[in-house]
Formats: structure tokens, C-alpha cells, sequence
């Protein structure tokens, strides 16, 4: 994983650049909230964790990204949908050490498709749109 500056969200094609990108469109995008790396962190008495080790895609913070449940939103020019939670996997246990799935269950983020394309850049808010 690499941190960009931009990148197309491609309705059925996922993100520009992602090797996982159209392998399922239930997971198109993920995202994660910086409170909940802090929060793994504590638990793994690490200072910091890198986010691109946790294997997402966006991070986001003031936002509890479970509001999104069942809604559509927007990151940047692009139009996102809440498919699911974001479960931790086991590749968590070398990332973070022993231990390290346990602390990420329950603050692995969540999963999106892409409704409509369009570029997303560091710094971009998320909105909620009106249903």
C-alpha cells in the first residue's frame, strides 16, 4: 500500500492503481476512522500505527463512519455507498504483531462501491447525501 495525493474512484473498476480493484464492487472502497487506529494502537501499546499497514483504502476522522449505514455519500467529486462492515483478517497478526486481529475487531471500518466515478484527494470531506 502506498499513500496518494489522488485517485479515481472508477465506478465498477474500484481505485486507479489498487490491485484489488472490480475483484468484488461490495468493496469497491474502504474506509476507516483515524479514532479507531489511535484506539488499536493503545490497545497494541504501539505509539503510532502506519494506516497503509491496516490495509484500507481511505482514513477519515471526526466522522463515526458507522452513520453511514445504508446511505450514499460523497469523498471528493465522488459518490460513494455503505456495503458493510470491514472485518479485520489475519494478515492483522503480522501487521501488528500478536494480537493484532482481536484489536482491530470492531474498528476495522467499513466497505463502499463506487455509484458514480469521480476523483478523490487528500483532504477531500465526506458529505452525506439525502436519500
Amino acid at each position: 500500500m502506498s499513500v496518494v495525493k489522488s485517485v479515481l474512484a472508477d465506478q465498477g473498476n474500484g481505485l486507479s492503481g489498487d490491485r484489488f480493484k472490480a475483484r468484488d464492487n461490495a468493496r469497491e472502497v474502504t474506509l476507516i476512522q483515524a479514532e479507531h487506529i489511535e484506539a488499536v494502537a493503545s490497545m497494541m501499546g504501539i505509539e503510532q500505527i502506519s494506516p497503509e499497514i491496516l490495509r484500507r483504502n481511505i482514513v477519515v476522522s471526526g466522522l463515526n463512519l458507522l452513520a453511514l449505514k445504508g446511505k450514499r455519500f460523497k469523498v471528493g467529486d465522488a459518490v460513494l455507498e455503505y456495503t458493510g462492515l470491514a472485518h479485520p483478517c489475519s494478515k492483522m497478526e503480522e501487521a501488528l504483531g500478536p494480537g493484532g486481529y482481536n484489536a482491530m475487531r470492531g474498528h476495522g471500518g467499513i466497505t463502499s462501491s463506487i455509484v458514480s466515478s469521480g476523483q478523490i484527494n487528500l483532504g477531500d470531506k465526506v458529505q452525506f447525501l439525502p436519500t
